[in-house]
């Protein structure tokens, strides 16, 4: 089988297509690059098509080399033979390709082994064709200094037998089908941990069992890390009977002593060896699964919150909000520098609202405020209220932001370098700020996993959540395109070919020779090379620069084109640009070269008519409930406004402008059945929510879609 059919088998794209794809990344394209600027060579893939492509030519690469291994691993031992060569050659199923392997594995002395040393293979191999019956007979052949008696010399020939049991294919495969079909998931508290600080939270697997194939992932990882943290025992497990039965059946052709000797290695085959397997390799295959769609939530929550509304470039003021610390300001430029901080007390113990009035009332007129951003958290609403207490002498938009993620930033390495000389509140409220101009840009600095948008992250494979996430933060900030002047060091390692030593290399030409004028002056970046340029240089941006062309998505390999078209009209580049009307006249099939096709062509049309277009929406103020300021101020059956927050796979969390966000469980989205949370609700949405019940002492909230 070739990389290609392989890569058929799992993803639904033409040959042709996964070839093309296949020589692009090979050469070194990125992702974004391929599906954006490749479109004619691939068929129209997108993202998702292509990076499936390049995980599964990678699966198939390690199959290749774990074949290898296997070869010549047997191949050491002198045991290959012609057809079990073939097989492995034929075979591309990793968990068939190690059945196979398993009789030459290299592990500890076992009974089989210790019992194939006092001379029994013989008696086992005897006792397995099921032709005999008197075995005691049989057995006192190989009576000897190492074997005692008949008794003695049966054991070691059923320890053996129960090895080869272990060994047969067909008894692991099929044992595998009945596990995954009808395997139940256990857990049982562990006495002495039952009353600890903590276990409460795991009180409902104290005792519990349910279909494996039907636990959902959220559920299976809070079992496993409620096991990870001592307070109960899992356990995955079938019928003892009905495996045993059904090893039976597959093995036992006859019956005599022979068969009665087998039924025993069966057993204890069972009991040793194939049930504690093929019980691990079941759970870890839905612990796979479970973390798959785990992953997958985080990373379509992390998209919505990244490619979040941008207010844009204003000046804005910050609030970080406390009460017995105070709220810290800050004010911010329209390119999110630092011009003021202070801090102010308008709640209680201080009280002190007249002054932190006039502070803020000068701060705005002082520093030509157009919005105000409050951080979510502790006191938020109270400062949202004070704050719209305050006559502006100009109408100012006041906003709600998520604070998650800022305190970590706040203490970070790239905070420090922001900001040596500030500490970690004002930088914090710095944050605040920043995300209402521009989320995507100020995210970027946050390790993703500490943005909190996703369920058990620290419990899912880390190496997969790690680049599922990363190549979310790539795909977010080259769907948007970044201004080349601005960006900061962390938003630029994630365009399409730079990455982190090449941003570096940016930010610090940048500071050296000033602004860049044009895409080209890319190439004088040390170690940026044709390349990296290839790739990168449509994700940046450049207004005001020498070319219009620079400030829009398409590529400077299209120029040429685009001068052409606009040659064509009899007009110049710049008067091409936005001209909707001319644009229409152009016949996309004249364009056409050996490198850009006709789908790439009506792409540049696109971004000719609205160049550089932002794909995101423009923020909005939200207004929460005004009587609802704390837990205690809800009622069962309100109706209220709120902001999605977090999507899991077992409902919504909705901010009602208070401390405690409220749960929206998948059956209360809407009437009947609902399969996916993301098909009926996106984060930052906004909802209309009933209340339908409040615990005040757990501070847990639960809400219903269904009005």
């Amino acid at each position: 089988m070739t990389n290609i059919e392989f890569i058929q088998k799992i993803v639904n794209a033409p040959e042709k297509s996964i070839s093309a794809t296949l020589e692009l990344l090979a050469e070194d394209c990125t992702i974004p690059f391929i599906s954006r600027y490749r479109k004619d060579r691939t068929g129209n893939l997108d993202e998702v098509q292509i990076e499936q492509i390049s995980k599964t030519s990678k699966q198939f690469e390690e199959i290749v080399k774990r074949k290898e291994t296997i070869l010549k691993s047997v191949e050491e031992q002198n045991a290959l033979t012609p057809e079990f060569k073939q097989r492995i050659e034929e075979s591309f199923d990793i968990q068939e390709l190690e059945d196979l392997y398993l009789p030459f594995k290299k592990r500890k002395k076992t009974k089989a082994d210790a019992a194939k040393e006092k001379g029994l293979e013989p008696l086992a191999r005897i006792i397995m064709s099921q032709k005999s019956n008197d075995l005691i007979f049989l057995a006192s052949k190989y009576l000897n200094e190492s074997v005692a008696s008949e008794e003695e010399a049966l054991q070691g020939a059923r320890d053996i037998m129960a090895e080869w049991i272990n060994e047969n294919m067909y008894v692991r495969k099929n044992l595998r089908r009945l596990f995954q079909r009808k395997a139940l998931i256990t857990s049982k508290v562990v006495k002495a941990k039952k009353d600890e600080e903590g276990a409460q939270k795991f009180s409902q697997y104290f005792e519990w069992d349910e279909p494996l194939y039907k636990t959902p992932s959220h559920r299976l990882l809070a079992m496993l890390r409620a096991e990870s943290e001592g307070f109960v025992k899992t356990n995955v497990g079938v019928d003892k009977e009905e495996a045993i039965d059904f090893i039976e059946n597959a093995i036992i052709k006859s019956n005599n002593e022979s068969s009665d000797q087998i039924v025993l290695a069966i057993k204890d085959s069972y009991k040793r060896l194939l049930e504690p397997a093929i019980s691990n390799e079941t759970l870890q295959e839905a612990k796979e699964k479970a973390d798959k769609k785990a992953i997958e939530i985080f990373a379509e929550n992390l998209s919505q919150l990244l490619l979040a509304p941008p207010l844009g470039e204003k000046r804005i003021l910050a609030i970080d909000p406390g009460y017995k610390s105070g709220c810290k300001i800050v004010c911010i430029d329209e390119k999110g520098d630092l011009l003021h901080n202070e801090t102010i007390y308008p709640h209680a113990p201080q009280n002190e609202s007249g002054m932190a009035m006039k502070k803020i009332r000068s701060m705005v007129n002082a520093y030509n405020i157009e919005a105000i951003s409050i951080g979510n958290g502790t006191a938020s609403r109270e400062t949202e209220f004070f704050i719209k207490k305050i006559a502006f002498d100009k109408p100012l938009q006041v906003f709600i932001v998520s604070e998650a993620g800022a305190s970590v930033y706040s203490a970070s390495k790239i905070a420090r370098d922001e900001f040596p000389s500030y500490d970690v509140t004002v930088r914090g409220a710095v944050s605040i700020g920043r995300r209402l101009a521009d989320p995507l840009a100020e995210l970027v600095k946050i390790d993703a996993k500490s943005i909190g948008v996703g369920q058990y992250q620290h419990d899912v494979d880390q190496t997969q959540l790690k680049n599922e996430l990363d190549s979310t933060v790539m795909r977010c900030v080259n769907s948007v395109g970044i201004n080349l002047n601005t960006a900061s060091k962390s938003l630029l390692s994630y365009v399409s070919g730079i990455g982190e030593k090449m941003a570096e290399n940016i930010v610090n030409y940048r500071a050296e020779n000033g602004a860049f004028e044009d895409r080209k002056q890319l190439k004088k970046v040390p170690r940026l090379g044709e390349k990296a340029y290839q790739q990168a240089a449509a994700f940046i941006r450049i207004t005001h620069g020498k070319n219009p062309l620079d400030n829009s998505a398409v590529h400077p390999e299209a120029y040429k084109i685009v001068e052409k078209m606009a040659k064509d009209l009899g007009i110049k580049t710049d008067e091409l640009i936005a001209n909707k009307e001319k644009i229409e006249l152009i016949q996309p099939e004249k364009y056409t070269t050996e490198d850009i096709g006709i789908l790439g062509i009506k792409d540049i049309l696109k971004e000719l008519v609205k160049p550089g277009l932002d794909p995101r929406k423009a923020a909005k103020v939200f207004e929460f409930d005004p009587s609802v300021k704390k837990i205690t101020d809800l009622k069962i059956g309100m109706i209220l406004p709120g902001i999605v927050n977090n999507i899991t796979a077992f409902g919504c969390f909705v901010d009602l402008g208070i401390k405690e966000s409220g749960l929206v469980h998948i059956s209360q989205l809407k009437e009947g059945f609902v399969s996916d949370v993301n098909e009926i609700v996106k984060l930052h949405q906004n909802v209309q929510v009933r209340v339908t019940e409040v615990d005040e002492a757990r501070k847990r909230i639960q809400l219903s879609m269904i009005l």
